[in-house]
């Protein structure tokens, strides 16, 4: 089993060009604000067929400071931060209660590009997470009413029940709420963009937020691929 793994693994190519094209990127040209090169970068992702383009790999980390990860949807990103939601009982809701700050990260192999970010994390008004849930689909409702996100489930039939019963609910009530769905913000200190490329001489931009009075703004350097 371990060989026949590690022979798929030296099979495997990274950026084949057959998939994937390598865009040159000159950081000289990068804006200011990393919200604006992000949404340039999102833009492109979905322009270039990226599968699932809004998913990110959100890491947090628990009360005795043990990481975790996970990937969820992105809800929004705009001066007020990043934003992603789930229960606030779930295993990430209460990470982020007990250390409120986390790191996302996002990969586009179709460009060869990854977007990382790392910062603290507050929370939105409940009424806030209540509309942004509504204007979702009728499953991501039904999930959200299911509840009891990261409890420990006694059997499969069970989940189909509860399953069955929110589905029911949010096709019959499309405005139920949902207390404990809980919309998170995280605000970036830094902003990592980096730009493979074929002879591993990848781009590496960082952002990193440089408070100046009551404008803040940000810093930029180069690191080392």
């Amino acid at each position: 089993m371990g060989t026949d793994l590690h022979e798929l693994l030296r099979s495997l190519r990274v950026w084949d060009p057959a998939v994937t094209e390598l865009p040159p990127f000159d950081p000289a040209t990068a804006p200011g604000d990393p919200l604006d090169l992000f949404a340039r970068w999102f833009a492109d992702a979905v322009a270039a067929g990226q599968c699932e383009p809004h998913t990110v790999s959100l890491a947090t980390a628990d009360a005795e400071g043990l990481p975790d990860v996970r990937i969820v949807i992105l809800h929004g990103a705009d001066a007020d931060g990043w934003s992603f939601a789930t229960h606030a009982h779930s295993r990430k809701g209460g990470h982020l209660a007990a250390r409120p700050y986390a790191a996302l990260a996002f990969y586009w192999p179709v460009l060869g590009r990854q977007v990382r970010l790392r910062g603290p994390v507050g929370v939105a008004p409940a009424e806030e997470a209540q509309a942004d849930l509504h204007v979702r689909s009728t499953g991501a409702l039904a999930s959200a009413l299911t509840g009891r996100q990261s409890g420990v489930l006694g059997s499969v039939e069970e989940l189909a029940r509860a399953s069955d019963e929110a589905w029911e609910r949010a096709r019959r009530e499309p405005d139920a709420p949902a207390p404990s769905w809980t919309l998170y913000r995280l605000r970036p200190d830094e902003v990592e963009f980096f730009q493979g490329d074929a002879r591993r001489r990848h781009v590496r931009l960082r952002y990193r937020r440089a408070e100046r009075g009551a404008a803040p703004g940000w810093d930029r350097e180069l690191l080392w691929p």
